[in-house]
């Protein structure tokens, strides 16, 4: 049994995360902060919403659900929770992007809680697929998990996952898009039409759900669905973002997919981020 979903602490570990993530990012003015922003409530839920299943101090739980962040760019915005679970201590945040801190902006293998190495666009889902495959296989309980992009959809590699998800009846299997609309270009709509998503994804033979990716009273209900699903169809969960989500001049911004704030824009940012950017 699920329990009731306690929004007023979700929101303020949403608050916690966006700081955490801004501050090791402008130390060494290094990262994607926009990409990271919008994901949050969608990590915060996976993580502390009863939804992933993992151990405390033990990134290689051989059980463990599985969970790629495939637009590699913003899987830094994991490691303050992975800092928080215990898969490495809080020091480490402090040498993000350094020699001598094992923390970058990609997240690879080498660095516990990462479950596979990614960056180029659509390569994650694949692996995801192959996760979900071996755990039936291998007649293991874990679920495996793959948060998108939206410029991902470009990628003919996606949609043969999609194909091979389907094909396997992988219904372990959750793919979640991170839908803020915003590539490094522009707005997806505007540089390549990907649209209508839903109906795409029901034509690969996939169940779809869409919710507000910032609001926990739909994001949690959601993938609580999709975790529980054994219709032999595979998932995935259309979550509407804001790219920039909780820094005013930073958000639905192009100019914002890696760039970097000046001293003023830091101080804004800071300010911003003492205030609460989500709602019930």
């Amino acid at each position: 049994m699920y329990s009731k979903i306690n929004t007023e602490s979700l929101i303020k570990k949403s608050q916690w995360l966006r700081k955490e993530i801004f501050e090791m990012v402008v130390k060494v003015n290094q990262g994607h902060i926009a990409s990271a922003f919008s994901q949050s409530e969608i990590l915060i839920s996976l993580f502390y919403g009863n939804i992933l299943s993992y151990k405390k101090k033990s990134p290689n739980f051989e059980n463990r659900d599985r969970l790629i962040i495939s637009k590699g760019h913003s899987a830094m915005g994991m490691y303050p929770i992975f800092s928080d679970i215990g898969y490495f201590s809080k020091k480490e945040l402090s040498l993000y992007g350094t020699p001598r801190g094992k923390l970058r902006i990609y997240g690879d293998m080498s660095i516990p809680g990462i479950d596979s190495t990614s960056g180029s666009l659509a390569q994650a889902p694949g692996i995801a697929c192959g996760f979900a495959l071996a755990a039936k296989r291998d007649k293991k309980n874990f679920k495996s998990f793959c948060i998108l992009s939206d410029g991902e959809h470009y990628e003919g590699s996606l949609w043969e996952s999609a194909m091979f998800a389907s094909h396997y009846q992988l219904d372990n299997l959750v793919f979640i898009v991170d839908r803020n609309k915003q590539i490094i270009l522009g707005n997806s709509e505007d540089c390549l039409k990907i649209e209508p998503l839903k109906e795409k994804w029901q034509s690969f033979g996939w169940n779809v759900i869409k919710v507000n990716g910032h609001k926990f009273k739909e994001l949690i209900p959601a993938l609580r669905k999709a975790k529980k699903n054994k219709n032999k169809k595979p998932t995935i969960i259309i979550a509407d973002t804001i790219k920039g989500k909780g820094v005013s001049y930073m958000e639905d911004v192009t100019r914002w997919h890696n760039t970097m704030p000046n001293s003023k824009e830091i101080e804004i940012a800071r300010k911003d981020l003492l205030k609460n950017c989500i709602h019930e």
